[in-house]
């Protein structure tokens, strides 16, 4: 209510998180497509390769193989008693390495044909191949297989490990392997053509003579076997160097490499034996292309772990909460209970005090609930906070007894309360907002525990009454956990961080002992209630003191309230921080309650949006029954405590079935509202007061039983 100069709020970092949020999305799809596409072991299935043969110039040709534009085919084979092995699908960090010293101590040099998104991850295996007189060839970029792929992606891969591979050797590839190739004479028509675009983007494609088949681990000496030529014929060997256990692969080559060098065989790269040319450095843009690549990659794989640890994190804290809250519960019903068989004390005259500013719609109504209380002594104190809709006018039309309307000048709620504290009577004293209901008994209840000399203030329960839209519901069932597993567990903890302005009632003393209540942030309330407690005063919940409210009817209504909500609550937060190191009550306020608003309202919704991000990535790379049962059981959690909440507030299950759709719209609007009260804390952005349009749901009056249905 209070009018602040108006002043134009910076839009700016929302194009800052929109661009922040592309990037990161950008990031962990660049893992997911290297993790999650293409994988070894997600080959083709030849039985349902129906595309035919490839021409026999393809069939019936050499392991190497140049195809002209026009389809030309030239091949090349092995000269006599000279071995080409090749390695294919590494760098890995545990096998590539014990190969390379095999390698060297028998003298011999190898092709390794490797996978970008592997050389991205382990570049030192990269130039250690090269550095020890080995070439390196293109392997794809996330073991693909090419022959299913669109033609775009084919590129694709193809220049991702182009780029790889220079950035990391300083050279670019010539000689291509597709991912489960084999002889000529398996190749496909569609495998051809696969074949002829990689050969279009400048490379010679190297099959092979012998298949070792060592992925499958057979056995040493069927590895050997496999890899020995016929007589003295010259041959490029398939073998491999990531993927899963080569520990056969490394002593087969110790058996092998010795073996055929005793009969007067060599052993040397594809590009040594063919005597093709030496490969030239690559241009410095495309190595440049490469490391960006190579940053972008681990990047996001870092990324990806990080959100991992944050989901981890963040449900073991939900479930350490979720436990807490239960176990609370339990324990405020017992003790609810026992006060609920004690008979209601009177405790003396009860002041109510209602600021209100433009309250026209609702404020009849508010005055009359008041009035029908089943309590004694009730004096009702309206102060109107210079309305220019006629709500004093028409509390004065009422005539009613006991209900006494103060007019002032437009200075803000909290002075609209110290006003009519300052003219109330009792000693007791109820704040209620303008737009607020009671039932017959919420006085009553509500005063209760003040019966205890250590409390000073009592929270009640505030209902949303207008929940028969989707909007509605979603706040009623918000309004339900918050009112029935927070606040009870706040009770227990004694670390009650707000009394509603809704319905609270205090007791004079307290008022009086914090300097009554405060304008210096927007949520007077939380202000208040904290102060409260740190002057050493108890704090406590009255869930069966039940007021009726009338929540924002729009998503902009909504935005503004809970922005202003959030925002008050990290200016309270902050101004009494030092209640982290203070003992006592103040203790308990700080290190409970406020690390629990830190880290469930603050820390964990700023941290939603990546979360969100998180789980599109599941959608796009993940196993969709992976995603679609932890969504489940999630989704299940949240109606199961909610359930609870209802049953405990005696309220029906119905809106129940409104709950999974909340994620998709309410909850994102929620953790924008903490993003934008964060940035704008930041910078020190003075946020002026958003009012609500009030619709006047209760028409005058209050039917509790139509507002349940």
């Amino acid at each position: 209510m209070s009018m602040h100069v108006r002043r134009h709020e910076p839009r700016a970092h929302w194009v800052l998180l929109s661009l922040f949020m592309l990037v990161l999305l950008g990031g962990l799809c660049l893992n997911g497509y290297v993790s999650h596409v293409g994988a070894e072991g997600d080959g083709p299935d030849l039985a349902a390769d129906i595309s035919g043969p490839a021409p026999d110039t393809v069939t019936g040709a050499g392991p190497v193989l140049r195809i002209d534009p026009d389809g030309t085919v030239t091949s090349r084979a092995m000269p006599r008693r000279t071995i080409a092995l090749t390695f294919d699908d590494g760098p890995d960090p545990q096998w590539t390495p014990r190969i390379l010293d095999v390698l060297a101590r028998h003298g011999a040099h190898a092709t390794f044909f490797q996978v970008g998104s592997q050389v991205n991850a382990h570049p030192d295996l990269a130039r250690r191949v090269v550095a020890e007189g080995h070439e390196i060839g293109s392997h794809t970029f996330s073991h693909a297989w090419l022959s299913d792929t669109p033609s775009w992606r084919r590129g694709l891969e193809l220049t991702l490990t182009r780029n790889a591979i220079a950035a990391a050797t300083g050279r670019a590839p010539v000689l291509v392997r597709p991912p489960y190739s084999s002889r000529p004479d398996a190749v496909t028509a569609a495998d051809y053509a696969a074949l002829r675009q990689a050969a279009g983007a400048g490379h010679l494609v190297v099959l092979t003579d012998l298949d070792t088949e060592d992925w499958s681990r057979p056995g040493v000496d069927a590895i050997v076997a496999k890899a020995e030529p016929a007589k003295d014929r010259g041959a490029v060997v398939m073998l491999h160097d990531s993927g899963g256990d080569r520990a056969q692969t490394v002593t087969a080559l110790d058996v092998l490499i010795p073996r055929l060098q005793a009969r007067g065989y060599r052993f040397t790269t594809v590009s040594e034996a063919l005597a093709l040319p030496a490969v030239e450095p690559a241009p410095a843009g495309q190595r440049w292309r490469g490391h960006a690549l190579r940053w972008a990659q681990t990047g996001g794989t870092a990324l990806s772990r990080a959100l991992t640890a944050l989901m981890i994190a963040a449900v073991a804290l939900a479930a350490v909460r979720l436990a807490v809250q239960l176990v609370c519960a339990r324990t405020h019903v017992r003790r609810v209970r026992r006060r609920a068989r004690q008979p209601l004390r009177y405790l003396g005259p009860v002041s109510v005090v209602v600021p209100a500013y433009n309250e026209s719609a609702n404020i009849a109504a508010t005055v009359r609930s008041l009035l029908a209380s089943d309590y004694p002594r009730v004096e009702v104190i309206v102060v109107d906070d210079g309305s220019t809709d006629g709500t004093a006018d028409i509390v004065e039309r009422l005539r009613l007894p006991g209900v006494r309307v103060v007019r002032q000048a437009n200075a803000g709620k909290p002075a609209a309360l110290n006003t009519g504290i300052a003219y109330a009577r009792g000693d007791i004293l109820v704040l209620v907002d303008g737009d607020t209901v009671f039932e017959p008994d919420a006085v009553g209840r509500l005063v209760q525990p003040l019966h205890d000399a250590d409390v000073g203030a009592v929270s009640g329960n505030t209902k949303v009454a207008n929940r028969r839209g989707l909007l509605g519901r979603w706040q009623h069932l918000e309004y339900v956990i918050g009112f029935n597993l927070d606040r009870r567990m706040f009770d227990v903890l004694r670390c009650m961080p707000t009394v509603p302005g809704a319905i609270g009632a205090f007791r004079r003393a307290a008022v009086v002992d914090v300097g009554g209540v405060s304008n210096e942030t927007l949520a007077e309330d939380t202000d208040f209630t904290m102060a409260l407690i740190r002057a050493g005063w108890r704090v406590v919940y009255a869930p069966d003191a039940v007021a009726w409210t009338e929540a924002p009817a729009t998503l902009k209504q909504l935005w503004r309230q809970r922005y202003r909500w959030c925002y008050g609550t990290m200016q309270a937060m902050w101004k009494h921080r030092r209640a982290l190191a203070e003992p006592g009550a103040a203790g308990r306020l700080g290190r409970r309650g406020l690390t629990y608003l830190l880290l469930f309202q603050v820390a964990l919704p700023l941290c939603a949006c990546m979360v969100d991000l998180y789980g599109l990535y599941g959608l796009l790379f993940l196993p969709l029954g992976k995603v679609a049962a932890v969504w489940t059981g999630f989704t299940l959690l949240q109606m199961a405590t909610a359930a609870y909440a209802l049953h405990l507030d005696r309220e029906r299950y119905g809106p129940l079935w409104s709950l999974p759709f909340q994620q998709v719209v309410y909850r994102q609007l929620m953790y924008l509202v903490v993003i934008q009260s964060t940035v704008m804390a930041l910078i020190g952005h003075r946020l002026r007061w958003h009012r609500m349009t009030r619709t006047g749901v209760f028409g005058g009056h209050l039917d509790p039983s139509r507002v349940r249905g």
